[in-house]
């Protein structure tokens, strides 16, 4: 089973690119983020047309995340919204059930700039997720939670162009990055790394600057693994030529396959 996660940075603007990747690439599940369109807007016909349906939940020209699936092959929707505050209106979790695996998809708060009260909303959004991941791995099935975690894990090389360049981001700042451990911690494994323990493996690279021509990108796209999906982890990587066609999305494709049940 082939998971992955993909923010496309407006599904309408990069509807070709996602239809194109659906054709080429024919994965199990697609977790996207940044869809950025109501939910009546969301382009299903054009994404039946290439044999895809899915569950999806979206907000208009902000956020939204959606997980797609083979028709015939439908998943089970088991949440629509990350639990813990009511009153959060953001489209960012949805959860649903493939084959017995349970699948995440999450675009996390950015947080920028620091110091406000976006970034006490990025944090309490870490807590909240934590808190479900707990509940998650309590069930002891396989589960990816899947996304745009607005995180990059360390100021390595591996992680990061320039650590000093994004020194005052929200993505690197101490406090994420300990919510991010604490949530690994609980016993999630990094699919990422677990295949790449080395080396940059980036994910997303900014529009400005030349930022794709000069490979100065970072990772904050990550599949985390509950005990039972690592279990049967085979491959993780990024189809990180997506970033350079036309009109691309500033992050590419980042997957995991892992062994049938």
């Amino acid at each position: 089973m082939k998971i992955v996660t993909y923010n496309l940075n407006g599904v309408r603007a990069r509807l070709p690119r996602l239809l194109e990747y659906l054709e080429e690439q024919k994965p199990d599940a697609l977790c996207l983020q940044e869809i950025k369109c109501a939910d009546e807007a969301f382009p299903i016909e054009d994404i039946k047309s290439a044999g895809y349906d899915g569950h999806w939940h979206g907000q208009k020209g902000f956020n939204g995340v959606a997980i797609l699936t083979p028709v015939g092959r439908p998943a089970t929707l088991r949440r629509v919204g990350l639990p813990g505050d009511p009153d959060d209106s953001r489209s960012r979790y949805i959860e649903a059930e493939l084959d017995g695996v349970t699948i995440g998809s999450l675009y996390l708060p950015n947080g920028n700039p620091i110091g406000t009260e976006k970034f006490d909303y990025k944090l309490a959004w870490m807590e909240r997720l934590r808190q479900h991941g707990a509940e998650l791995l309590a069930e002891e099935r396989p589960a990816v939670l899947a996304g745009d975690w607005n995180v990059i894990p360390s100021d390595h090389v591996d992680d990061v162009f320039s650590a000093r360049a994004m020194a005052r981001d929200a993505l690197m700042q101490p406090e994420t990055r300990a919510a991010f451990r604490r949530i690994l911690h609980h016993g999630w494994t990094d699919a990422i790394r677990a295949r790449h323990p080395d080396g940059p493996v980036y994910t997303f690279w900014d529009y400005t600057a030349g930022c794709w021509q000069r490979d100065a990108g970072f990772r904050i796209d990550h599949l985390l693994l509950s005990p039972q999906a690592a279990d049967r982890l085979l491959d993780a990587g990024v189809d990180r030529d997506y970033r350079g066609r036309e009109k691309a999305s500033d992050h590419a494709p980042t997957w995991v396959e892992i062994e049938d049940a």
